[in-house]
């Protein structure tokens, strides 16, 4: 995957063209401010390289196959993120009672919405929206008491199943903290699951309620609910969907408020029947999955306050002057682990959506403001893709420049990139070069939370230095509670993802088929393996899944077998360099992991996605490439060929114009001659959670890809 990635800043400069003799002189002046600047960060700087070389994590025993732990946790893994807080509602009290009447949940007004005509005809919905309004800690207490309170009146028991299937707004939130308040374990769907899904999750469930939006019930629900058949209340969070007669008999559909109306008059002690004890369920996560029907892993509120605990560690000064702007689905385990950290410790959250997030947002109107414009945050958390996106995005604007600013702008990042790798900052570039790309998310990130899949290192450094903000790379799983490493923030290597968090450990099994042992020199390497605390209860309904992933070791603790390849820096900080999943066998014998060939080739301007497949009865891999359309439609003309979108992307001489650029690309990336791929197929249309063909986390849905390329396969491997 990311293994082979250099974290060396000359590998990843920006090439500049700029006349020699100016070129000297801009150098001269550098140095000149680099000297004058030198000593008023050279005490920071040597902090920062004293603690980036000290051990972070190392083995609790001499032995191969012996857990690292993180240095600060060696006596024992954390579990409890306050005295006394040992299940999720007694974490919310505690907040709730520290930060009473501070602001907690905000969400932007909608000021006008219209229908914007595209070129092509297509009619976008474009919104105009105003400031946040906020609901203090006590507000959304209330809220979540009188809306639990409201569900028991409907029947909801202690112990049962509720569903969520909602996009992420604030309403998410304070249902969530109603079903830990009177302990309904809360089964989570992502809002953009096919109907089959969301059936299966439903169904496997046996819920008689569920918590959506009205424009979900209008969309997806209404078309499934009577293959529901236990299905009894629906509860919209943002008021009464237009029609109510398309519902099956016995189904009634109620309004959030409704409901904590009558939780509210109902009882004036509104005391929840029972409270949670620390292993009871408090979500059923359904996982996206990247193949077949979702998974549901059942999390018991110790598991999430063990994960919660071990991230809060790595965030430095986490507290109320922070802002949190939250937009990606809260059905996934790392934005619900990021929300209840910054819930604990008194920051803000703000809601958003990745159509509104930045000013340039698909459904902002243009000449108005994005939701980080006006939120600010401090704290962001991300998947790859996003990162990817906006480096792009970014890089594309750089090169729109004139040769000037061009070359100005690159002077500052192979600068500043030479000083973030001694360990030193750049008040003036930072200030006069790049706070235009920093406004881009608000202009006061301090820290990047990225998770879900790989990053890559060129995509990090660029985040390190144009938003002038730390990135901690993330790894865990729906599995671990979200929880497993995260780098520390001052620590700007690249290609891994930090040492063990002390909520748990983790060790490296031997997997011979893949030749990674955990003797290997100089770096142990193995299937990663994590246990602790945070290591949750199993999949639902799913023993036999169960049993294959997770096991108890002989002092009781659980491990989950999380299939990823890692291995160990001295340091103690791991790095994901391959999965069993995605490793083919050659029909000569050679294994080709399909992630590293992925990953060498994602970051390419012209390509916005790419999959690689390989079987083992051929001797070559091929690939399925989502194309840049800017990057595409420019080497079309370059290269004399014309068409429309689709022509250009069936075509034959495209698709061996961009197999030549990637092929110069992989060996640049010192891919091996059988990994690269020999044939490919151009997808005129971009791959979303939507279509089906990536999770939530734009992880690819590899065996929903084999299908929808099924006949592209067997012309490239030249079956008729």
């Amino acid at each position: 995957m990311n293994n082979h990635e250099s974290s060396k800043p000359s590998t990843m400069k920006l090439k500049q063209t700029i006349h020699p003799i100016l070129l000297c002189l801009i150098h001269f002046i550098i140095s000149l401010y680099t000297i004058l600047t030198y000593i008023p960060y050279y005490f920071l700087s040597e902090l920062r390289q004293e603690k980036s070389k000290q051990i972070k994590a190392k083995p609790v025993n001499s032995k191969p196959e012996s857990a690292y732990r993180s240095v600060n946790s060696m006596d024992g893994l954390a579990s409890v993120l306050y005295p006394g807080c040992d299940t999720l509602d007694k974490v919310f009290m505690y907040a709730k009672n520290k930060f009473k009447d501070k602001r907690l949940l905000g969400t932007r007004e909608v000021l006008n919405e219209e229908d914007e005509i595209q070129p092509n005809g297509k009619v976008f919905k474009k919104v105009i929206l105003g400031h946040y309004n906020w609901l203090s800690y006590e507000d959304v207490y209330v809220r979540a008491l009188n809306f639990g309170n409201g569900l028991q009146v409907l029947g909801q028991k202690p112990k049962t199943n509720i569903a969520i299937f909602c996009e992420t707004r604030a309403e998410w939130m304070i249902a969530a903290q109603a079903c830990f308040m009177y302990n309904f374990q809360l089964v989570t769907l992502y809002a953009t699951l096919g109907g089959p899904a969301i059936v299966h999750g439903l169904n496997e469930t046996e819920v008689t309620n569920i918590i959506t939006s009205k424009e979900l019930l209008q969309t997806k629900l209404k078309d499934i609910v009577s293959l529901a058949p236990r299905l009894r209340h629906i509860i919209t969070v943002n008021g009464k969907p237009p029609a109510w007669s398309e519902f099956p008999k016995g189904v009634i559909v109620h309004t959030m408020a409704a409901v904590q109306a009558l939780g509210a008059k109902t009882s004036t002690e509104n005391k929840p029947q029972s409270a949670p004890a620390p292993s009871d369920i408090a979500v059923i996560m359904y996982t996206s999955g990247s193949t077949g029907l979702p998974k549901g892993v059942m999390i018991s509120h110790s598991n999430i306050i063990a994960g919660i605990t071990g991230m809060a560690e790595r965030i430095p000064r986490l507290g109320e002057e922070d802002v949190y702007i939250g937009y990606l689905p809260l059905a996934h385990v790392l934005e619900l682990s990021a929300e209840l950290v910054c819930l604990s410790h008194g920051c803000r959250i703000g809601y958003s959506s990745p159509q509104t997030l930045a000013d340039q947002s698909s459904k902002i109107k243009k000449g108005s403001k994005g939701d980080t414009s006006i939120l600010k945050p401090t704290l962001m958390a991300a998947v790859p893709e996003i990162m990817d996106r906006i480096y792009k995005n970014v890089m594309n604007k750089v090169n729109e420049m004139s040769s000037f600013q061009r070359n100005l702008f690159i002077l500052a990042y192979n600068y500043k990139m030479e000083q973030i790798s001694k360990g030193r900052s750049t008040p003036l570039c930072d200030r006069f070069i790049f706070q235009k790309v920093r406004s881009l998310l608000g202009g006061n990130i301090q820290l990047l939370l990225c998770g879900g899949a790989p990053l890559s290192a060129t995509t990090q450094r660029f985040m390190n230095i144009c938003f002038c903000c730390s990135v901690g790379q993330g790894y865990g799983l729906t599995e671990s509670a979200g929880a497993g490493t995260i780098t520390e923030v001052w620590d700007y290597n690249t290609g891994r993802v930090g040492a063990p968090l002390v909520c748990c450990e983790i060790k490296l099994k031997n997997w011979e088929e893949g030749g990674y042992f955990n003797t290997d020199k100089p770096h142990p390497r193995g299937e990663i393996l994590i246990g602790g605390p945070n290591v949750t209860m199993g999949y639902y309904k799913n023993e036999a899944k169960t049993k294959a992933d997770f096991f108890e070791d002989e002092n009781g603790q659980r491990w989950l077998c999380t299939g990823d390849i890692g291995e160990f820096d001295p340091d103690g900080c791991l790095k994901i360099i391959d999965r069993k999943k995605d490793l083919v066998k050659l029909q000569a014998g050679e294994y080709v992991s399909l992630g590293k060939v992925e990953a060498a080739l994602k970051n390419l301007p012209l390509i916005d996605n790419i999959c690689a497949y390989a079987n083992s009865y051929h001797s070559y891999v091929i690939g399925f490439v989502v194309p840049n359309q800017k990057e595409l439609t420019e080497l079309a003309r370059k290269k004399g060929l014309k068409g429309t979108w689709e022509e250009l992307c069936n075509s034959c001489d495209m698709e061996n114009e961009v197999l030549r650029v990637l092929s110069e690309a992989a060996i640049s990336a010192s891919l091996e001659k059988f990994e690269i791929p020999v044939k490919i197929r151009l997808s005129p249309e971009p791959w979303t959670p939507e279509t089906g063909l990536v999770t939530d986390a734009f992880k690819l849905k590899r065996k929903e890809l084999k299908t929808h390329y099924q006949a592209d396969i067997e012309r490239m491997y030249g079956r008729k």
